[in-house]
Parts: C-alpha cells; structure tokens; sequence
C-alpha cells in the first residue's frame, strides 16, 4: 500500500497492477477513470492501461468507487529526480546548471512533449470549445477574487494585491478566443513518472478539493502547463526554505528553475507546434493564480516555505510568466 497518499488509498498489487480506492466520493464518474479509459482507447503511451472499475450507487448515482490501472515498476518520481538534480547544482558551487552531470533540460523537454501529446489526445477524445472576452473576463475576475480572499488574512498578498490586480487584468486583455479541453487539473512533477520509454502521467482526478463538476469541464490546457512552471520553481527552491539566506544558492537555484522551465515549454512547443510562453499574460495569470494559493497554504501549513512562492508573485507581478535564462 502507498502511504503518502491522502485523499485515495492505493494497494500494489505484485509489480503489476495498482488498485487505487478514492475516499473523497461525488455521485457521477470520476474523471481518472474516464481520462484513463479514453487515453488509453486513444493509444496514448505516457498513461497506464486501465484494467478494471469498481463502480456502485451513490445517492442513486453510479459512481466510481475504485480504479484498477497497470503498474509502473521500477519508474522514478519526476520531483525526486527534479530535486536531485537540484542537489547537484548545490554541490558544485562554480558550474552553472548545464555544466554539472545532474543537468536535468533534456529530462524537462521531454516531459513538455509528452504532457502536450496527452492535451492533444484529450482534445480529440473530448472535443474543446472556446471562451470569449466575456467569458475570459469572467475567468480572470474570479481570480481577482481569490486574490483579495486571500489577503484578507495573509499579509504578504494584501501587501501585493495591486499589483496582483493588474497582471490578472492584463490576461483578461487578451481578448480570446482562448480554446479550453479536458485537462490533468492538478499537474505537478509529483504526478509524473520516467519510465522505460520515457514520461508517464498519473492521477487525472483533477483537484481534490474542487466540485466533480469543475474537475470534469473543460479548461485552458495553459493551467496544466502553469502546475508545472509552479512545480519546477518549488523544486529549485524548497532545499533553501527555512534556512539562512544565501544569495548564490538561491541564483543557482533560479538558474535551475529558469533553465527547467524553458526546456518544458520548448518541449511542449515542439510536439504542440504552439508554445505556452507566446501567450504571456494568460500563463502568467495561469502561474499567479496558482502562486496565490500556495502561499496562502504555505501562510497557514509551512511558514518557512511562504518565501518560494512570494518569489513567484514579485516576478510574475513584475516582469512575465517564464522569466530569463538560457535552455
């Protein structure tokens, strides 16, 4: 049984397959189930072939109750080898990220492929539709909103809120149309594997958190995309959270997230043939609306941490969604 889990229970079974039980139940399918079965049906190779669903009413719904999919033995966490990759920048205080053997751009690129090979199988399976300037106004709105929640009990966003205002309004300048498609919903490097043939994405629950419905409608892929720039930050950064500052430390570290985040987005524009950095305010917007969360959960869970996504709110308010360095 993995234990790290929170929100489901997981039971491996030998080395393979894996039965995952969701605690957290909606009446309605879950989406996991019915993104596995239709990826799988699309001949997606970065997710686990489903081979089993256990269903049962719920309020007189059926409804998803567990997922039996394969089993990735022998794959490896995209965080943990992220953050070991960070560690050896770490420990080479003079060499610059692509010099040192722990480089991990080639590892990022390759993972920008596949999660936009899976958008585009996810589109075609369930189809997309497209917001317009109202409806991207009213997107950006409720971020404004979540924003000043937010600052109501954490100083350091009220203390930004203006500037946090503004950069949520110039998304919403865009103007549309913005196209929006089934989605990961909760993408991080945590819900990534390496395996043999290269990445693997799991767990297409979406946010735990939020109703079944938002989590089964359809989404800017750009949100996906915006979970992993926020993932490679945290990765570079989490080692010096807490800590005394040190100013080399933390240049090599956003040299790593500078040079990781660039790669995936290449990697992501190379098998796309659309790459996420041209829309600017909107993964910008992307990026901040997740960089206000965290540090409002930070604010409250980790204190130490509350600096790693600040970072992400000065530089986003600031300059742009993927900022400098060379890939």
């Amino acid at each position: 049984m993995i234990g790290a889990e929170q929100s489901n229970t997981s039971v491996i079974y030998g080395q393979s397959s894996i039965l995952k039980i969701f605690r957290r139940l909606e009446p309605g399918p879950n989406p996991d189930a019915e993104v596995h079965r239709a990826l799988h049906a699309a001949g997606s190779t970065h997710v686990a072939a489903p081979l089993g669903e256990i269903t049962g009413p719920v309020e007189g719904v059926e409804t998803t109750l567990g997922l039996l999919t394969s089993f990735f033995a022998g794959s490896a966490e995209g965080w943990a080898m992220a953050t070991a990759s960070v560690r050896d920048l770490m420990a080479e205080g003079d060499l610059r990220a692509d010099e040192v053997g722990g480089d991990w751009a080639s590892e990022s690129r390759r993972l920008g492929r596949a999660v936009a090979e899976v958008h585009a199988d996810l589109a075609a399976a369930f189809g997309t539709a497209e917001l317009g300037p109202e409806e991207l106004a009213g997107l950006t709105d409720t971020m404004i909103a979540t924003a000043e929640d937010t600052a109501e009990h954490v100083p350091s966003i009220a203390q930004a809120l203006d500037r946090i205002r503004a950069a949520f309004r110039a998304a919403a300048g865009v103007g549309g149309p913005v196209t929006v498609q089934r989605i990961h919903g909760d993408l991080h490097l945590g819900q990534t594997l390496r395996v043999l043939n290269g990445w693997a994405i799991i767990d297409f629950e979406g946010e735990p958190s939020k109703p079944l419905d938002h989590r089964r409608s359809r989404h800017s892929p750009l949100r996906d995309v915006a979970g992993m720039l926020r993932s490679f930050d945290y990765a570079a950064h989490h080692s010096l959270a807490g800590g005394p500052s040190d100013a080399q430390h933390l240049y090599r570290a956003t040299e790593w997230a500078n040079r990781n985040r660039n790669a995936f987005c290449e990697g992501y524009a190379a098998a796309s043939g659309v790459d996420p950095r041209s829309f600017g305010p909107l993964l910008g917007a992307f990026e901040l609306d997740k960089a206000v969360y965290e540090v409002a959960y930070e604010h409250g869970n980790r204190p130490g941490w509350e600096p790693i996504p600040l970072l992400a709110v000065k530089r986003l308010t600031e300059s742009g969604p993927v900022s400098g360095g060379t890939s």
